[in-house]
């Protein structure tokens, strides 16, 4: 797909989609509460459609309305319908990690499976803990000729009788969605759990979601701030309507146009009040020198007088990388970005690919092990943009061609992972 810049500065006002994280944590507690949930502005989108269609192949009852954006889920009180089934779910990350904990619960063998690059992400940290708990959940053998290395991957077999529970180490340093499968889960195992961090954590806005969407359906947890989480045996309650905030990872794209385009962009049905951690990348714009105005239910940025380059930890706000990659090429000093070890894991290898196709556009860039170093660029080259299937390659640097000629996206259609129409409303920023 070519991208067409845009010569003037913008003037513009956008929606996003529902957020993929929350849809995702909404599906999975509304399946095990005692009833009906109604959720309204849910992401339709490959990865929410993949754990949807999941939960159904377990026999759960849950309806679409995609035109308006509603998804009603009809939960059994902790109990799974299905005794056996293979799940595809894609690279879904988040459907691998929820429902690999989730499953453990049910009473029966299932066998949870994905694309090619799924069978490369690891979630033997998971693993570990959930046997630690007493699940039998093991890699699947023979798979492309032999068993599964210690860095357990999908495909897995969960051999479930309910999770008996007690105590648990987890690793937080690969993904906050081993810590947070645990916790949603946890409420309907056995017994007591206590869950302790064996390393730091990676995104710790995301627990914190996980923490305030488990309120929300009216469990509570103990903690001892990112250290140890300890969770009592309880039950969710149905929630007749439940509204899901739009996506602030998409809004990330829109929120960075004008850094490099100049003007201003309103994103509505958001606020600084999100429980949605990548809400903090506007903190990193207002380094850059770009205004921000926050209102009850949008937010408008408005491009720097001088766009300044930063060194900036995302650790916390990883999803995020990408698009302050996508800008550091036109600030007036050079970007350091900090502690995206973890992104290495992700759809792809987001810290190598990032800097391979800034480098095609003939920006000067260095790769470190947690991050990379970008350099302001005077001299763009055309180039075909290479999105190793990634939506978040392809989202990012279509900004750099609302500015740059001879930009073009190979690819585009993996934008349907968490934002199928994102060219549309990009377009609409003219």
């Amino acid at each position: 797909m070519q991208i067409i810049p845009i010569a003037h500065p913008l003037s513009a006002v956008v929606r996003v989609p529902g957020s993929k994280s929350l849809t995702n944590r909404a599906l999975l507690i509304a399946s095990l509460v005692n009833g009906s949930t109604h959720l309204t502005n849910a992401l339709f989108s490959d990865d929410s459609r993949h754990f949807a269609k999941a939960l159904q192949a377990l026999g759960f009852d849950i309806q679409f309305d995609e035109t308006d954006q509603t998804m009603t889920v009809t939960g059994l009180g902790g109990k799974i319908p299905a005794s056996k089934a293979e799940l595809f779910i894609g690279n879904a990350g988040t459907a691998a990690r929820f429902l690999s904990a989730f499953l453990t619960l049910g009473n029966g063998e299932y066998i949870l499976d994905g694309e090619p690059r799924m069978r490369e992400r690891p979630i033997g940290d998971l693993v570990d803990s959930l046997t630690q708990l007493g699940a039998n959940i093991r890699p699947v053998e023979n798979v492309e000729g032999g068993k599964r290395n210690a860095q357990i991957c999908p495909p897995v077999k969960i051999t479930a009788n309910g999770l008996p529970g007690g105590k648990a180490q987890i690793a937080g340093d690969i993904s906050s969605q081993f810590l947070s499968a645990l916790l949603m889960v946890a409420p309907y195992a056995q017994g007591e759990i206590k869950i302790t961090l064996s390393t730091e954590l990676n995104s710790k806005p995301y627990v914190d979601m996980t923490i305030d969407i488990m309120k929300d359906f009216g469990v509570e947890i103990e903690r001892d701030g990112y250290n140890s989480f300890t969770i009592h045996p309880a039950a969710y309650l149905p929630i007749s309507n439940y509204q899901i905030e739009s996506d602030a990872s998409a809004a990330s794209y829109f929120f960075a146009a004008p850094a490099i385009c100049g003007g201003t962009v309103r994103v509505e049905n958001i606020s600084r009040k999100s429980v949605q951690g990548d809400i903090a990348f506007l903190d990193i714009l207002k380094q850059m020198g770009c205004q921000v105005m926050e209102g009850e239910n949008f937010i408008e940025v408005t491009d720097a007088e001088l766009l300044l380059g930063v060194d900036v930890d995302m650790c916390d706000i990883s999803d995020t990388a990408q698009t302050l990659a996508a800008i550091a090429p036109f600030a007036s000093s050079s970007t350091r970005i900090r502690g995206i070890a973890s992104a290495r894991v992700k759809e792809t290898d987001r810290v190598h690919a990032t800097c391979t196709e800034l480098a095609r556009l003939g920006v000067q860039v260095e790769e470190h092990e947690d991050g990379m170093t970008i350099h302001p660029c005077k001299i763009f080259w055309p180039a075909n943009i290479q999105t190793y299937n990634d939506h978040r390659m392809a989202m990012a640097f279509s900004l750099i061609g609302l500015r740059v000629d001879g930009v073009a996206i190979e690819n585009s259609t993996c934008v349907s992972k968490t934002f199928p129409n994102y060219f549309e409303v990009l377009d609409s920023l003219r």
